[in-house]
């Protein structure tokens, strides 16, 4: 993987979480997030979010449940403090600061 598509996957990685962090239960459906992503220029294969899913959640920044075959993933505490920049993850964008 080249430098530019690191740093895609980094952006990515951290727009999932904002998204997350976003919703008032911390939560959304892969369908919900791919539309997110595709919004926010990310435009990715269900296989390739469910990958990037699947790492955020071996980094513990998130939770996944398969609900009848939909994945369904809810940010924990330690993803939303990398959300807001509390903490920092290798492989994951750090926000940019307010103005």
């Amino acid at each position: 993987m080249n430098a530019f598509e690191k740093m895609v996957q980094a952006d990515m990685r951290l727009a999932v979480l904002l998204v997350l962090a976003e919703d008032s239960d911390y939560s959304h459906n892969e369908y919900v997030l791919r539309e997110a992503l595709r919004s926010l220029g990310h435009t990715v294969s269900q296989d390739r979010l469910r990958t990037e899913l699947s790492w955020l959640a071996e980094q513990c920044l998130i939770k996944t449940d398969d609900t009848a075959g939909i994945l369904v993933a809810k940010l924990t505490p330690r993803g939303k403090d990398v959300a807001t920049g509390a903490a920092v993850v290798p492989g994951v964008k750090r926000p940019e600061p307010e103005a």
